[in-house]
């Protein structure tokens, strides 16, 4: 385990508002990096991507770059758009 990964281990039991924000920066991060690796496999640069899915290009940018919550109705209409099926799952904490 890394040092910074003992931090966050650390701190987050110590601080409740920290392990949460970590938790959605965690969920934040695996949805960037699908919705990027979706568009990529399309070919499609951000402006095209949004045109299929019918957001702005910045809202693209924003969740591939992990600044934004997408929601699940966001990430509903993405599959939809892109002929994808979205599937939500729970797993147990380590």
């Amino acid at each position: 385990m890394s040092k910074i990964d003992k931090y966050i281990e650390k701190r987050s039991v110590q601080d409740a508002d920290f392990a949460k924000q970590v938790e959605q920066e965690d969920i934040n991060l695996e949805v960037a990096i699908k919705v990027r690796s979706l568009r990529e496999d399309m070919g499609l640069t951000q402006r095209e991507f949004a045109q299929v899915i019918g957001k702005p290009q910045s809202t693209v940018a924003r969740i591939e770059n992990d600044n934004v919550n997408a929601s699940t109705k966001m990430l509903s209409d993405i599959a939809k758009a892109t002929n994808q099926r979205l599937t939500i799952q729970f797993e147990p904490v380590h």
